[in-house]
C-alpha cells in the first residue's frame, strides 16, 4: 500500500504591528516634545537670571553691612586704645607736678579713663567673637588704674616710691591692656579687608547670568531652525529683559563696588591711619615726661619717643591724610628737643617746668593742637567711610530684587512663545 505524503505547508504568517515608542523617549523624538523640554530650559535659564541677580544683590549688601560694623568696632576699640594712651600720658605729665596734679589735667585724665571703660563695655556687647579679649583689657584696666592711684598717693606725700607705681602702672598698660586691644585691632581689620573683597568679587556672580543668557540664545536659534521661522516673540523678549536685568545689575553692582573701593583706598584708609598716628603721638608723650622722671636714666624712653614719633609721621605723610597733621605733630617733636637739650645741659627743673606748662607754644599746648586736629580728622574720615558703606547697600538690595522681578517675567515670556509653538501641533 502506497502512502501518499503531503508536501510540508509553512505556518500562516501573522502581521506585525508597527511598534510605537512611548515614554519620554518616545516623546523627546517628536517636535512637540522637544519643544516642551525647550521651554522648560528657557523657564529654568530666565529664572536663574532673576535668582543669580537677587543673591549677588543681597550677597553685596550683606558684605557692605559687615564692612561698615567692623569698621565701625575697629574704629571704637582704637578710639578706646586712644583714650587709654591719653590718660596715660596725661597721668605721666602731671606726675611731674610733684603733689596734688593740677585740677585739669586730674579731669584729663578721668575723662579719658571713664571714656575707655565705657568704650569697652559697649564694644563687648556689639560684636561676641571680641568679648573674651575685650574682658581682659577690662580687667588689666583696673589694675593700671590702681597703681595709678597708689602713685598719686605717694607722690603727694614726697614719697619716691610713687615714680616706682606710676612706672608699674605704665607697664601694665603696655603689658595686658594694649596687646589685647592691638590684637582685636588686627582682627576686625582683617575682617574688614574680607568684606570689602566680598563686596569686589560679588559682581562676577553675574557671570553666571551670561551662561543663562546664552543659553537663552541657543533656544531660540534652534527654535527658528525647527519652525521656519526667524524669531519667537515670547523667547525674544524674554532674552532681551533678561539681558537688560543682567547689564543694569552689572552696572549697579559694579558701581557700588567701586564706591566701596574708593572708600577703602580713601577715608577708610586715612581713618585707620591717623588713629595709629594718634596712639603712637600719645605713647610717645607719656615716654617723653619718663625721660624726665627718671631723672638721667631715660634714654631708653627717649629711644622710644623718637622710634614711636617716627612711625606716627610715616603714617601721617599717606596721601589720604591731611597733610597739617605732619606740621602740627613735628612742632610738637621740635618742642620736645627743646625739654631734651634743657635736661641734657644739666637744667632738670627747667626742663620740667617747660614739660608742665600750659603757656601758648609750650610743649602740652602744641600737642593738644596735634590732638584736636587729629581727633577731627579721624571723626570726620569715619564718618565718611560709614556714609559710602552704609549708601551703596540699599542699591545692592534694590537692584536684586528687581533683577529677581525680572527674571520671572522673563521666565513667562519664555514659556508663553514656547507654548504657542506647541499649540501649532494640536
Amino acid at each position: 500500500m502506497t502512502q501518499t505524503i503531503a508536501p510540508y505547508a509553512a505556518p500562516p504568517t501573522t502581521a506585525t504591528a508597527p511598534v510605537h515608542r512611548t515614554g519620554l523617549r518616545g516623546a523627546l523624538s517628536r517636535t512637540p516634545g522637544r519643544l516642551r523640554v525647550a521651554g522648560v530650559v528657557s523657564v529654568l535659564a530666565a529664572a536663574a537670571v532673576g535668582v543669580i541677580g537677587l543673591n549677588a544683590g543681597l550677597a553685596q549688601s550683606q558684605a557692605l553691612s559687615d564692612a561698615d560694623a567692623d569698621t565701625r568696632q575697629l574704629v571704637g576699640i582704637q578710639d578706646v586704645r586712644n583714650d587709654l594712651v591719653v590718660a596715660d600720658a596725661t597721668a605721666t605729665n602731671a606726675f611731674l607736678v610733684g603733689g596734688l596734679e593740677p585740677p585739669e589735667q586730674r579731669a584729663r585724665y578721668d575723662e579719658a579713663v571713664a571714656a575707655a571703660a565705657n568704650g569697652l563695655a559697649q564694644l563687648a556687647g556689639s560684636n561676641a567673637a571680641d568679648a573674651e579679649l575685650l574682658g581682659q583689657a577690662t580687667a588689666g584696666l583696673t589694675t593700671y588704674t590702681g597703681l595709678v592711684e597708689q602713685a598719686r598717693a605717694n607722690n603727694r606725700q614726697g614719697f619716691p616710691v610713687g615714680a616706682a607705681y606710676l612706672d608699674q602702672a605704665s607697664s601694665v598698660l603696655r603689658t595686658d591692656v594694649l596687646p589685647q586691644l592691638d590684637e582685636l585691632v588686627q582682627a576686625n581689620s582683617d575682617r574688614v579687608d574680607a568684606s570689602f573683597d566680598s563686596v569686589a568679587s560679588v559682581p562676577w556672580l553675574l557671570a553666571l547670568g551670561i551662561l543663562a543668557l546664552a543659553v537663552l540664545v541657543v533656544i531660540q536659534v534652534w527654535l527658528a531652525k525647527r519652525t521656519h521661522r526667524r524669531l519667537n516673540a515670547g523667547l525674544f523678549w524674554s532674552t532681551v529683559l533678561a539681558l537688560v536685568a543682567t547689564v543694569a545689575g552689572a552696572f549697579v553692582l559694579g558701581s557700588a563696588a567701586a564706591e566701596a573701593g574708593d572708600a577703602r583706598s580713601g577715608p577708610y584708609d586715612a581713618t585707620v591711619s591717623v588713629s595709629q598716628a594718634y596712639s603712637l603721638a600719645n605713647d610717645a608723650k607719656s615716654q617723653e615726661s619718663f625721660t624726665l622722671i627718671k631723672r638721667g636714666s631715660g634714654a631708653v624712653y627717649e629711644e622710644q619717643f623718637v622710634l614711636k614719633t617716627d612711625e606716627a609721621r610715616e603714617l601721617l605723610q599717606r596721601p589720604t591724610v591731611d597733610t597739617a597733621l605732619v606740621g602740627l605733630l613735628d612742632d610738637w617733636v621740635a618742642s620736645h628737643q627743646e625739654i631734651r637739650a634743657l635736661d641734657d645741659g644739666g637744667r632738670w627743673d627747667e626742663a620740667v617746668a617747660l614739660a608742665i606748662s600750659e603757656e601758648p607754644g609750650a610743649p602740652n599746648d602744641l600737642f593738644q593742637t596735634f590732638s584736636t586736629a587729629a581727633s577731627s580728622s579721624l571723626e570726620a574720615s569715619a564718618e565718611q567711610t560709614h556714609d559710602a558703606l552704609a549708601g551703596s547697600g540699599g542699591s545692592s538690595v534694590l537692584v536684586g530684587w528687581l533683577m529677581l522681578v525680572a527674571g520671572v517675567l522673563a521666565a513667562v515670556l519664555s514659556w508663553r512663545g514656547i507654548s504657542k509653538r506647541v499649540e501649532e501641533y494640536r
